[in-house]
């Protein structure tokens, strides 16, 4: 029990200091810096993150702090721990009735599905694939967030080209206790407001 917790607090500073610059100035969690989408897309990607989760937080308080969305290009991408399975559903209801919504992926889990141990675990495989993409120079690190839930990891974000999306996925692939990669990963050219 000892060796998990030391595992779980340096797991925690470790994703603390690594974590930090994947949030974005106008906080979509895409670093501005190499955010392939333009100033108008992010202002309304922000809005559209700042609603829901102002909503979810009006609806729930404990929302704030327990779930994670995030917008990119319109599309919602949510994770967290929830009690029930009927929260879940009402909070993936709640980013579709978000305007301009134009799809919702939700990786939101139970909270009764996971257990002290398996926490820890999924946070030292987050550490470690977010160490990964910012050593590997073929990835823009700071275009991506990580979200592990049950050895299962999420990732959310824009890439530049599909070489690099195949990367990042290879990446997450590598990293020891994964059990399955889930990602949801834009190209630049897929962004609606890029299409002619």
């Amino acid at each position: 029990m000892k060796k998990y917790f030391i595992l779980f607090v340096l797991s925690f500073i470790l994703n603390s200091c690594v974590g930090s610059s994947s949030v974005g100035v106008f906080g979509s969690g895409v670093s501005v810096a190499f955010d392939p989408r333009t100033v108008g897309m992010q202002i309304d990607d922000s809005i559209m993150q700042k609603n829901l989760i102002s909503r979810l937080t009006l609806t729930e308080k404990k929302y704030l702090l327990s779930i994670s969305v995030k917008v990119l290009d319109g599309n919602i991408f949510l994770s967290g721990k929830v009690d029930e399975p009927e929260e879940k559903l009402k909070i993936t209801k709640m980013a579709w009735e978000t305007k301009g919504t134009r799809s919702v992926k939700s990786a939101i889990a139970i909270k009764g599905e996971t257990n002290f141990k398996g926490t820890a675990k999924d946070i030292l495989i987050t550490s470690q694939l977010r160490t990964a993409l910012i050593f590997n120079k073929l990835i823009k690190a700071t275009n991506y967030n990580i979200d592990t839930i049950n050895s299962k990891t999420y990732i959310f974000g824009i890439s530049m080209t599909n070489d690099e999306k195949k990367e990042v996925i290879k990446e997450a692939q590598d990293v020891y206790g994964v059990k399955q990669v889930i990602p949801s990963i834009m190209l630049v050219e897929e962004l609606s407001r890029n299409k002619n």
